[in-house]
């Protein structure tokens, strides 16, 4: 939760939904972690990207440093970053041990090719490893513009298959769970997107994934990185304009109407927003407005 936001202004709809908000940082970023502290309520959760196979390590400093913040800390664990089981066994057990962790985000990853035994999120979660070590949240990615390493290959429905997969896993071993999705720009391709899962008979809350405040320029380039499909074209269309590249984009309009969006039908399951800081820490916090202290 947002201890305040500058949205007060803005709808009461929109403000309590920013409250509930995420943010997502990498391990090269823990020197933010009391910055952050600082303008969040307490026990606010912070997901942990483990951008370099390599740094296990100094995503466990960071999940230690939220957790002694006194916020909730959210680390990804990437399919294929996994070496074996017992490698698994060993960052599940520092992380819960060390850091208090409860909740995992387990996907895929991004590699191109596994670092050892696995490549979805499935065969991490069939070890039956997070339970054993006490983690009783698992979050899972989401992506309302689709995968481009799976859809192009696939199609959508291995995606929405792979959903329903792994919601049943949690059912059966009792385990909560949520969806964190890729960053968009827009809010239509959620809602239509939500809509197809709970057809579908998936029924875990979603955290949609917000840019936050950052340049044209930056955010072309995320996107381009992060194959975002259609949303991200009134973006590309600003970059066309060279005197705009330096332009601050902010995403009021996104998060208002997913605000508006949760709470016109709830059944959607629109949980929270779920912050990128690309602009950086001063911009989204900026953004948000002034804290009302802790």
């Amino acid at each position: 939760m947002l201890a305040m936001t500058g949205f007060d202004a803005q709808s009461g709809t929109t403000a309590d939904f920013l409250r509930r908000a995420s943010v997502e940082i990498t391990a090269k970023q823990i020197d933010k972690i009391p910055l952050i502290a600082s303008r969040l309520a307490t026990g606010a959760r912070i997901y942990i990207a483990l951008i370099d196979p390599n740094d296990a390590d100094g995503q466990l400093a960071a999940a230690v440093a939220v957790r002694q913040a006194g916020l909730e800390p959210v680390p990804h664990m990437p399919a294929r970053f996994v070496r074996h089981r017992d490698d698994l066994a060993r960052r599940i057990a520092a992380l819960t041990q060390q850091a208090g962790v409860a909740e995992m985000l387990v996907l895929g990853g991004g590699a191109p090719q596994p670092a050892g035994d696995y490549h979805a999120a499935i065969q991490l979660l069939e070890t039956g490893l997070f339970q054993d070590h006490g983690v009783t949240r698992i979050g899972m990615a989401g992506h309302p513009e689709g995968n481009p390493d799976i859809t192009a290959l696939l199609g959508e429905k291995v995606l929405l298959a792979s959903l329903q997969q792994k919601q049943a896993y949690l059912n059966d071993h009792g385990l909560d769970g949520h969806i964190a999705t890729q960053f968009l720009f827009e809010a239509a391709p959620v809602v239509q997107w939500t809509r197809t899962l709970r057809a579908a008979g998936i029924a875990l809350p979603v955290r949609v994934g917000v840019p936050g405040p950052a340049t044209i320029k930056t955010l072309v380039k995320f996107a381009a990185m992060c194959g975002i499909g259609n949303s991200a074209r009134f973006i590309r269309k600003q970059a066309l304009n060279i005197t705009r590249l330096l332009t601050v984009s902010t995403p009021d309009a996104f998060v208002a109407d997913l605000a508006r969006a949760s709470l016109a039908e709830p059944a959607l399951g629109i949980a929270a927003p779920h912050l990128y800081p690309f602009g950086g820490f001063d911009k989204l916090f900026d953004w948000l407005g002034p804290a009302s202290g802790r």
